[in-house]
């Protein structure tokens, strides 16, 4: 029997335009798979949707708030729909950066120096001076709680600090504040339930040299490609990634940011839990750089899906 595919895309947050693309992307890939496959576009209305299609398993296409900040497996497990992708505890942590980076403490997961300023306390110059006495530039500030590059700043000089505490501010009251480290970017993808595959890692290199919004999402802006690593470097860098993936949580597929100093020490940046799902994104081509096409990719996701255990 063809079991129905809901591809849940869109969504409410700011990161609804990349959303459309991955669920676009995943649904032609399904085009020639024995699928019953339809998009839900997960406004307000999901839930009466969802019952009125009545779905075998819903394939996670979301980023950022409500998709894969647990809302929305939550709400799924509710009706009780099998989803692709981690559960409500892995994406409501990995959602939150500074919830991730205390679990890479706990666990001696290697991740960069930080510090955690709530803005409701203290104003934009209070905060920067906060900064700026415990900290050396540069540094990287993070709104806690959004995806792609949103709300990132980099700040290599004292005045750019407190623009970037101002422009964190107006996405989220919790700011996260990482020591820059200067080196290469890396991503390894990970998929599977209680015994995950490692991808191939791949490399990120923009033209600017900062892997930010503006590189991620405009075409040219940065490429990325095989790593070529030595190989106690690149056993270690794939052994850390299968230990943040369990340490949060994750099932069905994560991938998890590095970047690599000078010195070849790796540092875990974030896990995306709901990672782009494009033709030409990063998890496809890890997968396809291990011999997996991108609809086989697909399948193998809403597979671990159905054997999956709840949250």
């Amino acid at each position: 029997m063809t079991k129905k595919v809901a591809i849940l895309y869109g969504g409410l947050s700011t990161e609804r335009e990349v959303s459309l693309n991955t669920g676009k992307s995943i649904f032609d890939a399904l085009k020639d798979k024995d699928f019953d496959t339809v998009l839900i576009d997960a406004g307000r209305d999901l839930s009466e949707k969802l019952r009125e299609i009545g779905p075998d398993v819903a394939v996670i296409a979301l980023h950022g708030k409500y998709g894969e900040d647990g809302c929305v497996q939550g709400l799924l497990e509710i009706l009780g729909i099998p989803y692709t992708g981690p559960g409500v505890m892995a994406c409501s942590l990995a959602m939150n950066k500074i919830m991730t980076k205390k679990i890479f403490i706990y666990e001696n997961i290697p991740t960069p120096e930080f510090l955690v300023i709530d803005g409701k306390r203290s104003s934009p110059v209070e905060i920067s001076q906060i900064v700026l006495n415990k900290m050396k530039l540069p540094v990287v500030i993070k709104s806690a709680s959004q995806g792609s590059s949103i709300g990132v700043c980099f700040a290599f000089q004292e005045d750019e600090v407190k623009e970037g505490i101002v422009e964190c501010l107006k996405y989220d009251n919790e700011i996260l504040v990482e020591q820059f480290i200067k080196g290469r970017e890396l991503t390894v993808s990970v998929m599977g339930n209680s015994d995950p595959v490692v991808l191939p890692i791949l490399e990120i290199v923009s033209q600017s040299g900062l892997y930010d919004y503006h590189a991620k999402y405009t075409t040219g802006a940065s490429s990325h490609f095989a790593a070529e690593l030595p190989e106690a470097i690149n056993k270690e860098i794939r052994g850390i990634a299968a230990r943040a993936y369990r340490a949060v949580g994750c099932r069905g597929l994560s991938r998890v940011d590095f970047l690599l100093s000078e010195n070849n020490e790796p540092y875990v940046l974030e896990i995306n839990t709901s990672p782009g799902m494009t033709a030409t994104s990063l998890f496809p081509d890890a997968a396809r750089a291990a011999g997996i096409s991108f609809p086989d990719l697909i399948e193998r996701l809403i597979n671990y899906a159905f054997q999956a255990p709840n949250t």
